[in-house]
């Protein structure tokens, strides 16, 4: 049996379909399953014991007429290597929809929410939780082809090299690797779930009092700037900035040794909560049932807004979103969460 999954982006997104990609193979042991996704989450995919194939989508090279004609061919071919038995659409977009229909697998089903004609290609499948959680809105198009849902997954799996790497940076940065510092994600895609970089420089002050190490994560030029402009604000020189420093993989595995995670709602927050480390997300214009960290609703911080879940990148009432969740506020939280460790 062949299966192609199609989740094509972003990072917190696809990171959120892997336990789809977990109970397909605990129900398809010798299935051969392939899984479509864009460069900047190919790294997740790339890592998962559960998919024996990665086929990149290079969505960039396909938006002029000469990309089209010169990249359609080699795609194509890539995906009829195969016959697919099934296709599973998790992107449910027009640009899902292109592949799926690319690959033509004999079976075409897609999840709850698929918009822009991808439901006219594919069977979206409304199952038990059509308004619950995102991974459990995944997890219902496969529990429609009798896979066992019971048993939440994420697959992922470091390298021997990502940790060395890791361990290696805190070492050089004088970090005690014993869960003794907190990561803060400094940034968003969106400029509304992003918490200010004052903010952020107030609650490592704040940690600093309490012998807590903080470290800046994040990707891409405007998390470097942040990050800058929060170790500038920062009077405690309580701050390990690593912006940059690290691969997405590389990242997973910083968290994993982290006492908790903080920021907005972000791939990287995504990535703590499929580790189970604790992710403090602070949320505003998104919907903690549906996009919080999985698992840990009690460690969302909501802005407390009457617009709260509003979905809009850019607030129509031009105000900062998050400005209402102050650094004592979330100080507050980690502190609940240390103790709970240390008992």
């Amino acid at each position: 049996m062949n299966i192609l999954i199609v989740k094509l982006s972003a990072i917190g997104d696809v990171i959120h379909a892997l336990p789809v990609s977990y109970a397909l193979r605990q129900k398809y042991p010798t299935a051969h399953i392939t899984w479509v996704v864009e460069p900047t989450a190919y790294e997740i995919v790339k890592h998962n014991p559960c998919v024996d194939e990665v086929i990149l989508f290079q969505k960039k090279s396909f938006k002029t007429f000469k990309g089209f004609r010169e990249n359609f061919k080699p795609f194509y071919k890539l995906l009829h290597q195969r016959k697919y038995d099934i296709s599973i659409d998790l992107q449910g977009l027009f640009k899902s929809m292109a592949v799926v229909l690319t690959a033509n697998a004999k079976k075409k089903i897609g999840y709850v929410d698929m918009r822009e004609g991808s439901n006219l290609i594919s069977k979206a499948i409304k199952g038990p939780h059509f308004n619950g959680h995102i991974v459990d809105r995944y997890l219902d198009t496969v529990k429609y082809l009798d896979c066992d849902t019971d048993n939440i997954i994420f697959p992922l799996k470091n390298t021997a090299e990502e940790i060395n790497y890791v361990n290696n940076l805190l070492m050089d940065n004088k970090i005690d690797d014993n869960k003794s510092f907190i990561v803060f994600a400094v940034g968003t895609n969106w400029v509304n779930k992003c918490w200010s970089t004052k903010n952020f420089a107030i609650l490592s002050d704040l940690l600093s009092e309490h012998s807590i190490k903080t470290v800046l994560i994040g990707f891409g030029k405007n998390d470097e700037q942040k990050a800058l402009e929060i170790t500038r604000q920062n009077t405690s020189n309580n701050i390990v900035n690593l912006v940059g420093k690290t691969s997405l993989m590389q990242t997973a595995a910083l968290i994993k040794k982290a006492k908790a995670v903080v920021g907005g709602d972000t791939g990287n927050l995504h990535l703590a909560a499929a580790l189970n480390i604790p992710a403090i997300m602070l949320m505003g214009p998104t919907d903690p049932n549906r996009n919080g960290p999985y698992k840990q609703i009690h460690n969302v911080i909501l802005a407390g807004h009457d617009c709260d879940g509003c979905w809009k990148r850019t607030c129509r009432k031009n105000i900062d979103c998050l400005s209402t969740i102050t650094p004592n506020l979330v100080l507050k939280k980690i502190l609940k969460i240390e103790m709970f460790t240390n008992e």
